[in-house]
């Protein structure tokens, strides 16, 4: 293994090294494939047949001046007349240097006069060359040019690999091969495949083309399909939405003379889109002669454009959608929910209550609550969070808050009340789920009774202690609905002088990927800390601030939902029938749950 350079990352060098390894794998490979080729056995020549005539000098010296590398081969024929082999003649000097260039050396004896074509170079006999010798012999036609892949083995190493074009062309009695690197053309029409591009020149004057290699397969036409011979020719393959645009980039070219460019969709059942960039080609002073263009074939991109231009669409579709959804589920709930939790400390409660909307945008929740004042002189505390959000998480509380607010007026226990809400979002839909606290307190006797439908615990602020309440009777209840006809058992809870409970969502507590353990140990060590750093919650204004600091010192950027949070102080405060008098039963208007001065500030945790 190779030792990493100073300064190297690791990473890349161990990268580097793999790439190594699969290039040295890849040359053991081509080495294992040149050693095992097969060479066809050739009939030794025979020692009674005179040696064929010297090339005379005026041939050579022709030879010579040719400008390409060429050999002079000498078919030999049977008694039936048919080829039986090559004679290797000659060459001229391009061939020579061609040879020192990229033969290696000591591959191949040194030359020493005619020879088999084959015999020195065995490897060629599996090429197309044997083919096109034979071809320009019986035929007496030039052959080719066409593409001639071999190799030479080495006695150290790799093969050499030669790529030429060959063209066999019959010379009197025998056969003229030449070759050039083959490497130039065939690159040319592999860029235009690979990149998809072609160029041509119209001439405009005798109506001929002059297009590149790869020109009818940057146009998809089909092998053996002539390309355009003219520019009408063109214009024929574009369908005709697509010729305005051609006119006025000939319009450009002729008559203004610049260069310009247009796209052309082209006809068939695979439609093409090919970007035409021409220029005028004319001699100083004269008219436009000739038009030069490169055609590009941007089918792909035109389509990615289009999927994408369709995408974005979709998408600022679907966020109008959204926004316009939240728009409605947040003017819903702000109709929905009471403007104040306030006016209840008649009755021995105060109230503050904190809102905060979703931090990652999801849309408004499903948190809702409910503090109001009923005609007996109890008082209905709940808070509860619907499933999901935005409309159908803020209909879904609608519709439990509403049935509460109207069921509560049946004087039934809260257990009562939290089996209909049950039913009730059972008969809803089976997405219809939802988590609450119901409460109802007693003035009287300083009493909270409460059932909790698979919502986080309250907890209690007592003695400058925060803890959770203890669960009611068998544990807390279902959620609301999952299953019908569901028991809810109730705990009640006394209330000493300035205790607060604290009614929250689980919004409040719950983080990504938590324990819910470690969640509640956080909200009582949250609370119980800064009761000990607040301890003046003897009043409105101080049990506000209480409730927006607990907030604060929870939320953070790794809330996923809406939280809503109801303190609620007990007061030293009884009714008295001189006093209090019982409310009528008016319809549940969410007006101002209160009718004390100075406590209607908004309910959102303002």
């Amino acid at each position: 293994m190779e030792p990493v350079p100073t300064g190297q990352d690791p990473r890349s060098a161990l990268d580097r090294q793999a790439l190594r390894a699969l290039l040295d794998a890849q040359r053991d490979r081509i080495g294992v494939y040149a050693r095992t080729r097969p060479s066809r056995p050739h009939a030794p020549a025979d020692p009674s047949a005179d040696p064929p005539p010297p090339v005379p000098a005026p041939v050579q010296e022709l030879l010579d001046a040719f400008p390409a590398a060429a050999l002079l081969v000498a078919p030999l024929l049977g008694a039936d007349g048919r080829i039986t082999d090559f004679l290797y003649l000659t060459q001229n000097t391009r061939a020579v240097a061609y040879s020192r260039t990229h033969v290696p050396a000591a591959s191949v004896s040194h030359w020493s006069g005619p020879v088999r074509l084959f015999d020195r170079f065995p490897v060629l006999e599996d090429t197309g060359l044997p083919r096109m010798l034979a071809d320009a012999h019986h035929e007496r036609a030039p052959q080719g040019p066409e593409i001639v892949e071999w190799f030479i083995p080495r006695a150290e190493g790799p093969p050499a690999r030669l790529s030429n074009d060959v063209v066999v062309a019959p010379c009197g009695d025998h056969l003229l091969v030449t070759w050039e690197p083959g490497h130039r053309v065939r690159m040319a029409v592999a860029a235009q495949k690979l990149v998809r591009t072609c160029w041509a020149e119209w001439n405009v004057a005798d109506g001929t083309v002059a297009p590149s290699l790869g020109f009818g397969h940057v146009l998809g036409l089909a092998p053996g399909v002539p390309v355009p011979a003219d520019l009408l020719a063109l214009a024929d393959l574009a369908v005709p939405a697509s010729l305005p645009e051609l006119y006025r980039l000939l319009y450009d070219v002729f008559l203004r003379k610049r260069r310009s460019e247009c796209a052309l969709r082209l006809k068939g059942g695979y439609e093409r889109v090919i970007r035409v960039v021409a220029e005028p080609a004319r001699p100083r002073g004269g008219p436009v002669w000739a038009v030069r263009a490169v055609l590009v074939d941007i089918t792909d991109d035109t389509r990615r454009r289009a999927l994408a231009e369709a995408a974005g669409t979709e998408a600022r579709r679907q966020r109008a959608r959204a926004e316009a959804l939240a728009e409605v589920a947040d003017s819903l709930r702000e109709a929905v929910l009471p403007r104040s939790p306030g006016g209840l400390a008649s009755s021995g409660i105060d109230t503050a209550v904190v809102y905060r909307p979703d931090s990652t945008g999801s849309g408004v929740g499903g948190d809702w609550y409910k503090a109001r004042k009923l005609p007996d002189g109890r008082l209905l505390l709940a808070l509860g969070d619907a499933r999901g959000h935005g409309l159908d998480a803020v209909t879904l509380m609608a519709k439990l808050r509403y049935a509460l607010a109207g069921l509560v007026y049946t004087d039934a226990p809260v257990e009562q009340l939290t089996h209909w809400l049950n039913d009730m979002a059972c008969d809803d839909g089976v997405e219809s789920t939802a988590t609450a606290v119901i409460a109802r307190y007693h003035p009287e006797r300083g009493l909270l009774r409460w059932t909790c439908a698979g919502h986080p615990l309250p907890v209690l602020l007592r003695d400058g202690r925060a803890t959770l309440l203890p669960a009611p009777p068998g544990g807390p209840g279902l959620t609301l609905g999952v299953l019908p006809d569901q028991p809810y058992s109730a705990s009640e809870t006394p209330l000493a002088e300035d205790d607060v409970v604290l009614l929250y969502s689980d919004g409040l507590i719950e983080r990504r990927a938590t324990d819910p353990d470690e969640d509640t140990t956080r909200l009582l060590d949250a609370a119980g800390d800064l009761l000990r750093t607040r301890p003046a919650l003897r009043d409105h204004a101080g049990l506000q601030a209480y409730a927006d600091a607990l907030v604060a010192r929870l939320d953070g950027p790794h809330r996923s939902d809406d939280v809503t949070l109801l303190a609620l102080r007990h007061t030293t405060h009884r009714p008295s029938p001189e006093t209090d008098e019982p409310e009528t039963d008016e319809p549940d208007t969410d007006e101002p749950d209160t009718d004390e001065p100075g406590t209607d500030e908004p309910e959102t945790g303002r």
